[in-house]
């Protein structure tokens, strides 16, 4: 992405951030940053740190900036990599592409560029999904795999999981949907930041609007949208993937107290057979805002097993 791009998106979210937000709050300290050109798109990476090699996949209704405090921390005696998937954050808004089978490709893509040739993967929300993906397509390649708060299509009670009334968004996209939330991002955002919080207050005002301002970008929404509409593939390719054999690396599957709690290890059992299981306390979904200590000692914990 040109310079000037990301000059022109800072001076945006200095219009619409209070100026006792600082820019640190979702920064990186000496991380490097680069667009790298990779499977048809552009994905915005943050790399830093040095040692065994670690890449952090977000989800839905934020960015790679979710990361920053984990990737702080793991970059003491990791080299942490932190891209924004396609069509969101700062990497390019192609028209498609949007299956996790695709985007496992972008991730592959983006080690290879970075000469990374074994990789534990941290995930959450959608990341979830790429991360399987990923795993699946490179076993080899992964040495652990941490998945956070978020089903996996087609993988163990996917139909089930289809049935839950809150997870109405799953279908909800297309023109319309687009025209009607084009300008009232926020209002689209903060429903799914306040249901899916144990406590809605710790998903600052701060990040909403940071967060708000990414996805107002040009394109983020129907990019964010095509993340869900591709969920049909997804459990198609999901389940090609485990008939040819389960995933044999060590998986530690990771639930939000008060969001999908054990149900995450549920899930991952019927694809791995090495499943730990964990509770993120006193949390919802959005692990990261509401209790970012304890989702940093239980994925470091893991990692460093």
């Amino acid at each position: 992405m040109p310079a000037f791009i990301h000059l022109l998106f800072a001076l945006v979210i200095g219009l619409v951030m209070p100026a006792t937000s600082s820019a640190q709050d979702f920064g990186f300290p000496g991380f490097a940053v680069r667009d790298i050109a990779v499977n048809g798109t552009t994905i915005h990476t943050r790399s830093g740190g040095s040692g065994p090699a670690v890449v952090l996949l977000h989800g839905y209704g934020e960015t790679g900036d979710m990361w920053a405090p984990l990737a702080i921390d793991l970059a003491r005696d990791r080299t942490v990599i932190v891209p924004d998937l396609r069509g969101l954050g700062l990497s390019s808004k192609p028209a498609g592409g949007f299956d996790k089978k695709n985007q496992a490709v972008d991730v592959g893509a983006v080690l290879a560029a970075l000469h990374v040739k074994e990789v534990d993967v941290v995930a959450h929300d959608i990341g979830n999904m790429v991360a399987f993906q990923f795993a699946a397509q490179h076993p080899e390649q992964v040495r652990r795999l941490v998945l956070i708060d978020a089903p996996v299509p087609g993988v163990g009670p996917w139909e089930e999981v289809l049935k839950n009334p809150l997870l109405w968004h799953f279908r909800f996209g297309g023109p319309d949907m687009e025209r009607l939330v084009a300008g009232r991002e926020r209002i689209y955002l903060d429903r799914f930041w306040n249901e899916f919080s144990a406590s809605p207050d710790r998903f600052g005002e701060a990040a909403r609007r940071h967060y708000s301002a990414l996805y107002a970008l040009p394109g983020a929404m129907h990019s964010g949208f095509a993340q869900f509409a591709a969920f049909d593939q997804d459990a198609s390719d999901n389940r090609e993937s485990l008939a040819g054999g389960r995933l044999k690396m060590r998986i530690l599957a990771l639930g939000g107290e008060k969001s999908f709690g054990p149900m995450m290890a549920t899930v991952m059992r019927a694809a791995g057979d090495d499943v730990t299981e964990g509770i993120v306390p006193d949390s919802g979904h959005w692990i990261m805002e509401e209790n970012s200590r304890a989702t940093i000692r239980l994925v470091r914990d893991f990692l460093a097993r």
